[in-house]
């Protein structure tokens, strides 16, 4: 791309689809309170699961890192809006422009951009970033959707250019995304320590806030920098309020509830529908200093599942998966158990433009076609609807069903369990790091039984969970994963053959399907929603006709607890905030 050819820089921003929402000149975004007052300190509770940190570093494998350090302390060249999706406004970069073939993204960076070391943000350090992140230390995640980026130029101090190996609309959003630290992290001697070597180095970034006192085991308090430099940018005015945010870490969820009832930290989201009906109340609800928010959100519905691992024998028929999710008795579950605060997930794109409904068109049979032989039959036919036990259906029905899938599968009852031709058992293990989770299983436990099969409940500490997901060493857990509103390169982690293959993938099923991977490659090479929209739902159709994954269930609400005496917020909700994410970014404590 010459730069001499255009006669200005177009682009503010990026915008997948259509235009941004907000024009050049911006001078906020619309959900912040761009005259918040700047003090104070946002106790919070960390929401990673593990007990403690041992590493600065976010981005290697081994380790853990403390909860938000990567949002706080790292930059990137875009940023996101929390009221529109698939739309990235310039933070380190000033410019943005693609080429019209598509095949590259040129940024040119603010000459204000400032590391937390002082020095300038240069082009070379977007580079070393990016090729620090799809080197051997990292996440696969990185380098799996980044597949398709040929490499990085730097085309002067301030001007970098990404090329891509073929057009991919969703690209510049993706490393424009990146973060991007400083080529001096990790630093001795003059010399650069391999990343993996890079642990306890204090990250040097150019985000808001920097890392202050810290007590191993306890929490990690993140300052803020009065000398940030892009506090009256228009993506950052009224965001960085706090001068301090404290992330605090408790070993047990009870521990957690019990600090928050004595006032130990000022926000505590909740995933808990039994604790939010019951638990959170006491004599801080009651005067209104912790006040119960439930904030609606329309963020994808993800597709929060009981993950079957088809790497193991037992579970490599379709029929045998289709079977195991006929006795999940949901509905009993969401009355009894849920106060009725969840709804069905179905697919992987609920709440979104790319949910599929239906039979498939025209077009998505188009994609499917050439691959009929790898793609469950009933997949060419109405979207599937999770099994359901009210009105006219019935447990009942749904495990006599489960039980002929099961015999033609070549498993039957025989001395009191379920076998196959050679006389083995169906015996599975459930893997879960929290042994309170066996409540939510025990009822799926007793409808299985009723078919002969033998459901374990395995509980293992954090480390081991985490260690045993990233070798694939387990039969059946649970998960939950993201949604986006904008599909891309991520799902070849999820769900591509390769990554099925590749140690601490996202590829917990192990799918190895040409039709997938097929399906993937036409999502991420889509150039238009009309392209994009028919890739999605073939995608959304075979996985879930072939039943790698039980869905499982997903709140349209943020439920929060928080400080109404220490924190004020703006008065509109954006509409695709994280929850906590929110909270960090665009409120402030009350003076």
């Amino acid at each position: 791309m010459c730069l001499c050819a255009a006669p200005a820089w177009a682009a503010h921003a990026y915008a997948l689809w259509g235009a941004p929402r907000y024009p050049a000149g911006f001078t906020h975004f619309s959900y912040v309170n761009p005259d918040a007052p700047k003090g104070g300190e946002l106790r919070l509770v960390s929401n990673l699961r593990t007990s403690t940190f041992d590493k600065y570093n976010p981005f290697t494998i081994k380790g853990s890192a403390p909860a938000y350090l990567s949002a706080l302390m790292f930059d990137s060249l875009l940023a996101g809006s929390m009221d529109e999706t698939a739309t990235g406004y310039g933070l380190l970069a000033e410019d943005v422009e693609v080429a019209p073939d598509g095949l590259s993204a040129t940024f040119r960076l603010r000459p204000e951009a400032r590391f937390h070391n002082g020095k300038q943000v240069a082009a070379q350090d977007v580079k070393y970033s990016y090729d620090t992140l799809v080197g051997p230390f990292t996440s696969p995640a990185y380098k799996t959707t980044l597949i398709d980026v040929a490499g990085v130029d730097v085309l002067d101090e301030r001007t970098v250019r990404y090329r891509f190996r073929q057009p991919n609309r969703e690209l510049p959003l993706t490393v424009g995304g990146l973060p991007v630290f400083s080529r001096d992290w990790g630093m001795e001697n003059g010399q650069a320590k391999p990343f993996d070597q890079v642990v306890m180095d204090i990250p040097i970034g150019s985000g808001p806030y920097k890392i202050g006192p810290v007590r191993f085991g306890k929490d990690i308090t993140y300052v803020r920098d009065p000398g940030y430099w892009a506090k009256d940018l228009n993506v950052r005015r009224g965001t960085a309020n706090f001068d301090r945010i404290t992330v605090k870490i408790y070993k047990d969820a009870t521990a957690r509830l019990e600090a928050l009832k004595a006032g130990e930290f000022d926000l505590m989201r909740f995933f808990s529908a039994g604790d939010w009906a019951r638990r959170v109340n006491g004599k801080k609800f009651d005067t209104g200093e912790l006040v119960k928010g439930e904030f609606a959100h329309k963020l994808p519905s993800g597709f929060q599942s009981y993950v079957l691992n088809t790497r193991r024998p037992l579970l490599q028929d379709v029929r045998v998966r289709e079977a195991l999710g006929l006795a999940i008795d949901y509905e009993w579950m969401n009355r009894q158990m849920f106060y009725g605060a969840y709804q069905r997930v179905n697919g992987l794109f609920g709440n979104t433009a790319c949910e599929t409904r239906g039979t498939p068109s025209p077009q998505e049979l188009a994609l499917m076609g050439p691959f009929r032989k790898d793609i469950p039959p009933a997949a060419f036919g109405p979207m599937t609807v999770p099994p359901r036990t009210d009105g006219d259906s019935s447990l009942r029905a749904n495990l006599r069903r489960a039980q002929q899938l099961l015999k033609e599968a070549g498993w039957e009852v025989r001395d009191g369990a379920l076998r196959n031709a050679q006389g083995q058992a169906m015996v599975l293990e459930y893997m879960d790091s929290n042994e309170g989770g066996v409540r939510t299983v025990t009822p799926w436990m007793r409808s299985l039984e009723k078919l002969g099969i033998t459901l374990r409940f395995r509980s293992v500490d954090f480390a081991l969970y985490q260690q045993r997901l990233q070798k694939f060493d387990f039969d059946i857990t649970s998960m939950a994963f993201q949604g986006t509103h904008n599909p891309g390169q991520e799902f070849a982690d999820l769900f591509g053959s390769k990554a099925a293959d590749t140690e601490d993938s996202g590829n917990f099923a192990g799918v190895k399907s040409p039709a997938v991977d097929a399906m993937i490659k036409a999502m991420t090479a889509a150039r238009t929603a009309a392209q994009l929209l028919p890739a999605c739902h073939a995608l959304e159709r075979i996985i879930a006709h072939s039943h790698y994954l039980l869905p499982q269930w997903t709140a349209p609400t943020h439920r929060m607890a928080y400080n109404g005496w220490r924190l004020a917020r703006p008065a509109t909700v954006p509409p695709y905030t994280s929850g906590e994410g929110w909270v960090i970014d665009t409120w402030w404590a009350r003076q």
